[in-house]
């Protein structure tokens, strides 16, 4: 069992006598910010000129910076920006900053496991990983509670990084849930792994061969979204709560003897042997140069798989389906477009 760290194992103080920058105010950029301040840390906001956060950030009453100012002036930087746009922001406006002592500190270790960053041997690096997308992180925090973490210590050059970076996450509420202690490297090949043969790329392969399977069959493709995605949110969140004995006992006899005999027959031998390849290739470095080359390159091969999936006639009749369904608040997500002929012959 690993050592879970809880409240009485962190000392808030240490935190509030920092200044820390906030790079980025997204997803997780916000809920960091203003679980800080309402710890009573000094904290502000760093990002570029013409970024649409500032707004939304300045309204909640923060303050805004650039990049450069707010590293300059903060003792801990917390990097919390895309993976793809981190390399070329650090490069230009952190790292100059980074005088020693300071700590440098991430929410996935990415571009720290593949070394795109020129990391000073004078800094602490460290990370704090909410186990929870940040509209959550802030939810439950306002809430009295929190959202578990993990962190790691990557470089502990004052000596004290792993109480300052546990101070940090009590800050934000995750010791009130738990705290647990990876590497970067195990948080960083984990999450790829989760994220492409279960999380996002297995279930978004099942739901759409499982939906085109019905449809080539002749069934109503309506019938084939409710069965095959729509009732998925069910499942999961049974799982969620209790695991996957409390979803058996929820689901009926006939269903339970259906995931026996059923899921073996899908994720098969040859489905574990792929499976154990892609984490080869997560964990030897192939994937991430890949990522890595497409980001460099444009992103043409990835943004036309964008295109093809938003377009995909599951999206088409799902889309229709929630919009009789107002209680579940449905969104759209606005397409991408193709790039203009013109806009591609200029860019070769």
């Amino acid at each position: 069992m690993p050592t879970i760290y809880h409240d009485n194992d962190a000392d808030l103080s240490l935190i509030q006598g920092k200044n820390v920058a906030i790079i980025g105010y997204g997803s997780q950029g916000h809920a960091h910010a203003l679980n800080l301040r309402d710890s009573g840390v000094r904290v502000r906001v760093g990002l570029h000129a013409g970024s649409k956060s500032r707004a939304k950030a300045e309204a909640a009453g923060l303050t805004v910076n650039s990049v450069a100012d707010a590293a300059k002036w903060a003792d801990a930087v917390m990097v919390l920006i895309p993976d793809p746009s981190q390399p070329a922001v650090y490069r230009a406006s952190i790292l100059p900053h980074l005088t020693a002592g300071k700590m440098l500190m991430f929410a996935h270790g990415f571009n720290v496991r593949y070394g795109t960053l020129e990391l000073p041997a004078n800094i602490d690096i460290t990370m704090v990983a909410p186990k929870g997308p940040g509209h959550r992180v802030r939810e439950i925090f306002t809430e009295g509670a929190g959202t578990p973490s993990l962190i790691a210590i990557q470089q502990d050059a004052t000596g004290n990084a792993k109480a300052l970076t546990l101070s940090y996450a009590k800050a934000i509420g995750s010791t009130r849930a738990g705290v647990i202690e990876t590497t970067f490297a195990e948080e960083t090949e984990t999450d790829l792994f989760g994220e492409q043969t279960v999380l996002c790329g297995g279930v978004s392969a099942l739901v759409k061969a499982g939906f085109e399977t019905l449809v080539e069959a002749g069934y109503q493709p309506e019938i084939a979204y409710f069965e095959c995605l729509h009732e998925l949110k069910l499942i999961v969140d049974l799982i969620y709560q209790g695991g996957l004995n409390y979803m058996r006992y929820s689901v009926s006899d006939t269903a339970e003897h259906g995931d026996y005999t059923g899921g073996p027959r899908i994720v098969t031998e040859e489905t574990r042997k792929t499976m154990r390849q892609i984490l080869k290739d997560i964990q030897d470095g192939t994937y991430a140069r890949r990522w890595i080359n497409e980001n460099e390159a444009g992103r043409p091969w990835f943004t036309k798989q964008r295109i093809q999936e938003q377009n995909q006639l599951v999206e088409q009749v799902g889309e229709r389906l929630r919009a009789m369904m107002p209680f579940l608040k449905p969104v759209t997500v606005q397409k991408e477009e193709p790039a203009p002929k013109e806009a591609k012959a200029r860019a070769s």
